[in-house]
């Protein structure tokens, strides 16, 4: 690499260090001034709660790009950018022209996707009412799959939701006791 293409990426690295502590320090709060959730409506509570997580994921990730970008400034003064933190050969022009912070080469990239680490909400998910757990309390248990009793008022098998059906007699050939 030379020395003209080094001084270009320590300045692409710098704006783009500048720009990103920038962004984080501008980004949008969503603080609630009420004191009681009672009399919201869930679906503007659970809009709130997704814009709160949502800008806390961008600001995770913003870190995470400064944290880089930070490191490849750092290999710049150390002398090392441009060459691979595993095995010392030369990184790819290409490869520093798309992603100025890379300090591997392409071989040593991360490149296989996490396919073991499970989503947090599984380990407290309760369970349906047809799969009984060992530790549930039977006062909770509902034995009745209590899903037949609302589905009696409307689901996607409704007649309209079902192509090349009789509408008149839907009912009268899946539900005898619909009139009871």
């Amino acid at each position: 690499m030379t020395d003209a293409q080094l001084k270009e990426f320590k300045e692409r690295l710098e704006n783009n260090l500048k720009d990103l502590e920038e962004r984080i320090q501008h980004r949008e709060e969503f603080n609630t001034n009420e004191l009681s959730q009672y009399d919201n409506h869930p679906g503007d509570n659970a809009t709130q709660l997704f814009d709160k997580e949502r800008g806390l994921a961008i600001t995770e990730f913003k870190q995470e790009e400064i944290d880089d970008t930070r490191a490849a400034l750092q290999a710049i003064e150390d002398g090392t950018y441009g060459k691979c933190a595993v095995c010392g050969r030369e990184i790819q022009y290409d490869r520093l022209d798309i992603l100025p912070t890379a300090l591997t080469c392409i071989d040593h990239a991360d490149q296989q996707p996490d396919m073991n680490t499970r989503p947090g909400e599984e380990d407290i998910m309760e369970p349906m009412t047809d799969q009984p757990v060992e530790k549930e309390d039977d006062r909770l248990r509902d034995f009745n799959n209590s899903f037949e009793e609302v589905e009696d008022f409307g689901s996607s098998d409704t007649p309209q939701d079902q192509p090349n059906e009789d509408q008149e007699n839907f009912y009268d050939d899946n539900d005898t006791n619909r009139d009871q």
